[in-house]
């Protein structure tokens, strides 16, 4: 039997239990620790069999959910030359920010509202907001507009923060700017180098040791013709050089907004129905360990999705709390041994 759960509606208290021998569990959750903290506690992502989430050391990858294709990053659509964006530095800032939520557990407000007394930014969307959008690009709908895209393809530089800092947690705030063609300044993912199109295609905020650092360095770019364009050369001339992110491009089964592949959730379904029938197979088979072959019974690794949780303090007491209520369900059914779960 295979119970799939989705991460954000997971509850713990919902587990089909009591768990037999031959019970498969799979997850699938594409979003950050915000949706659900409880996934990202150890004893609980590891009762899973078979996962698809943002980690590379999912069953399924997610990593790139947020990327149609190598065409898009290369593609000059929406490409301000530079000659024209240093005529609209006259009223527009070096950088754009654009957040409407602004509790995350990133707290990247926090590091921007420091950041805003070095450097000028145009601050759109609910939070630190000094400039507004046309009321017809107000709401989430309208940030896959074209009218929106080329406001930011104005900017030289886009402020893109995670609401979450996870390893491979990659959302459309570091790739939008990327198809832009405006330099993304990119805070989230500690892996994020693994993720770039090339070398110097993004400016890593965790380069620099205080926002002060971080905005001499943006003005020295803002200044220097020759230093901006060596992070928007490779989009220029179309190449991307990282064979990582090519190789999961590539390798990947399913695709994005792209009716001639499968979606992502249809492809883990169909990972996991085949892993369980070859399991049914063998069982059938009555393969033995004695002939090299056995049933492939597979398991999340306990620490495979990598979050910091340093700037948010409710975090931990979230965890506690979670870790207390599994702890008195399972007591009160007598399923499970609380102690072997938490």
């Amino acid at each position: 039997m295979v119970s799939l759960h989705q991460g954000t509606d997971f509850n713990i208290d919902s587990l089909p239990l009591p768990r037999k021998a031959h019970h498969d569990w799979a997850l699938f959750h594409e979003e950050s620790p915000k949706n659900n903290y409880k996934l990202f506690h150890q004893p609980v992502i590891t009762l899973f069999n078979y996962t698809a989430t943002f980690s590379r050391h999912s069953h399924l990858p997610l990593t790139t959910q947020y990327l149609e294709g190598t065409e898009v990053l290369k593609s000059l659509r929406y490409l301000v030359p530079l000659q024209s964006k240093n005529h609209l530095r006259k009223s527009l800032a070096p950088l754009v920010y654009v957040q409407s939520d602004c509790d995350p557990p990133s707290d990247r407000d926090s590091y921007v509202r420091e950041l805003m007394t070095y450097i000028e930014v145009d601050s759109y969307g609910e939070c630190l907001r000094n400039k507004a959008l046309p009321q017809q690009l107000n709401g989430p709908a309208s940030m896959d507009a074209g009218d929106f895209y080329r406001i930011l393809a104005q900017y030289k530089f886009i402020l893109a923060f995670e609401n979450a800092v996870c390893d491979d947690y990659v959302t459309e705030k570091f790739w939008r700017p990327l198809k832009l063609g405006v330099v993304p300044v990119y805070y989230g993912s500690p892996s994020i180098a693994d993720w770039l199109p090339s070398n110097r295609s993004a400016i890593l905020v965790s380069e620099f040791s205080h926002p002060r650092e971080l905005a001499s360095y943006i003005r020295q770019l803002d200044h220097d013709d020759r230093l901006y364009q060596a992070y928007i050369e490779w989009k220029l001339k179309g190449e991307i050089s990282n064979q990582r992110l090519l190789t999961a491009l590539r390798e990947r089964k399913w695709g994005v907004q792209d009716i001639k592949q499968d979606n992502y959730i249809d492809a883990f379904e169909c990972m996991v129905c085949t892993k369980v029938w070859d399991n049914i197979r063998l069982q059938e088979k009555q393969v033995s360990y004695l002939t090299g072959c056995c049933v492939e019974r597979l398991m999340a690794v306990k620490d495979f999705l990598q979050c910091s949780f340093l700037f948010s303090a409710s975090v931990r007491f979230t965890w506690i709390f979670s870790k207390t209520d599994f702890q008195s369900s399972m007591t009160r059914r007598g399923d499970i041994s609380p102690v072997n779960v938490m």
